[in-house]
């Protein structure tokens, strides 16, 4: 990645941010206001889409100018994906994220993003109050107003949202139900890993779990996390010795009974909880993803 970073001299106190541009980095200033546009400036560590923005001294501004070997202006791919919308309704948005998209923008990733994708159709900013990881595909909620956020946010704040995934992962003897009472830590043999056991002092985590399929390949899984981790229900399967397929970092593998697992193949397929206005319990569901789907039909089971 390509980036430039510099520091506000006091002396430039209260200067715009697309000013600063123009003169830090000698670009024109219509390539200053774009770069700004697409996501691609920070200031202070936070993602900035206004060019009148006035700096403070001190302030450091990174400018990501090539990522990818790709400039932030290019015209994004076409094969892009189409947001796809589940419920929508005065205070709420519910889409299924694809696998393969970043949840939220950082700092080492200026491309789409699914919360830059809601707030493009809704006209501004979106309101995420939870997050799937990149690999991750599902059901995410936002909320349209400031009140709907914070509402939404302690459903799963309070653990009132109730959500189901389901997984496929490598085959092994598991029994047709149970659940999964094991802390997590960071693992520090593995950075940006977590592991999933008692030997550490790690945080509260607890799964249940329902094998729709057990066949000699693999296993289909149902899993309802009551707590909401980082990596809970890959580093708790991985503890079972059954690590979801396609799962590179937790060692899942990429094939099983001669279908490919191009990604982790997990997927948020429902969630439940109160509506941010009338307090009533709402659910909302994604469709099964091709790529799982195929590991459902390969067991002659539909997916549900």
């Amino acid at each position: 990645m390509k980036r430039r970073t510099f520091r506000i001299e006091a002396a430039h106190t209260g200067r715009p941010l697309g000013e600063a541009l123009v003169a830090e980095l000698g670009l024109p200033r219509e390539e200053a206001e774009r770069l700004v546009g697409v996501g691609a400036v920070y200031v202070a560590g936070r993602r900035s889409r206004d060019v009148g923005a006035r700096l403070a001294a001190g302030q450091v501004v990174t400018v990501v100018l090539e990522e990818g070997g790709q400039s932030p202006l290019a015209a994004p791919p076409a094969s892009a994906p189409t947001l796809r919308i589940l419920h929508e309704d005065a205070d709420v948005i519910a889409v299924d994220k694809p696998a393969g998209m970043t949840a939220q923008p950082t700092e080492g990733r200026v491309g789409d993003s699914l919360v830059d994708r809601v707030g493009e159709h809704l006209k501004r900013p979106a309101g995420l109050v939870h997050r799937l990881d990149r690999e991750t595909s599902g059901v995410t909620v936002f909320g349209k107003t400031p009140q709907a956020t914070t509402a939404l946010a302690e459903e799963f704040r309070e653990g009132r949202a109730r959500k189901r995934y389901l997984a496929a992962v490598g085959p092994v003897a598991l029994p047709s139900e149970g659940t999964i009472d094991l802390p997590l830590s960071k693992d520090p043999s593995r950075p940006g890993r977590w592991r999933a056991t008692r030997a550490a002092n790690g945080i509260p985590a607890l799964t249940e779990y329902r094998v729709l399929h057990a066949g000699p390949d693999f296993c289909l899984v149902e899993l309802l996390p009551q707590t909401g981790r980082t990596h809970q229900l890959r580093a708790h399967l991985t503890a079972l010795g059954a690590p979801i397929l396609g799962d590179k970092r937790y060692g899942g593998a990429a094939r099983a009974g001669g279908i490919e697992a191009p990604r982790c193949l997990l997927h948020a397929q429902a969630l439940e909880l109160g509506h941010p206005r009338t307090g009533a319990l709402v659910r909302f569901e994604a469709p099964i993803p091709e790529d799982l789907a195929r590991f459902f039909a390969a067991a002659g089971i539909a997916g549900r």
